[in-house]
């Protein structure tokens, strides 16, 4: 796990501000397995442990015949400003890091910021940029969509 650790050559950073408190942003972001609410096609699960720090979280998205399993270990918990996570699977490995600040009494910015370690080598870095602008689209979406779940009530 300690090179997955390591910050990848792919990175994307997604930012949303949500009507809320950061402690109601923060459980909602943490609650693991009703993540599958606001990130499209993925079903999310505990594997082991309670959701904190060392709990490992596994993401399995499907689109059609296509199937990403995403492990990720709980590495860190700081509640409620920042959980990171390592992506310790076969074909998802690298950081990532959800924080949450809070802007005034009702208003919390959430910046989620992953780096992967790319598989194919250097022809996947090369085509990382062409490729990657689609997945920031579909994350900052999902953000979209987890902050109107807060706003609305239904989150966590």
């Amino acid at each position: 796990m300690r090179a997955a650790a390591q910050p990848g050559a792919g990175e994307v950073t997604a930012t949303v501000i949500v009507a809320a408190p950061a402690p109601r942003v923060f459980a909602a972001l943490t609650a693991w397995e009703r993540q599958g609410d606001w990130i499209p096609f993925t079903r999310v699960r505990l594997v082991e442990g309670d959701g904190g720090e060392g709990s490992l979280v596994e993401a399995v998205t499907t689109v059609g015949p296509a199937v990403l399993r995403d492990e990720m270990r709980v590495v860190r918990m700081d509640p409620p400003y920042e959980v990171r996570v390592v992506h310790c699977g076969r074909l998802l490995r690298g950081p990532g890091v959800l924080r949450c600040t809070q802007m005034d009494q009702d208003r919390t910015q959430v910046v989620w910021h992953e780096w992967f370690h790319l598989p194919g080598g250097p022809a996947a870095r090369l085509a990382w940029p062409v490729l990657w602008p689609g997945s920031k689209v579909g994350l900052t979406q999902a953000l979209k969509r987890f902050a109107r779940l807060v706003e609305q009530g239904r989150l966590p």
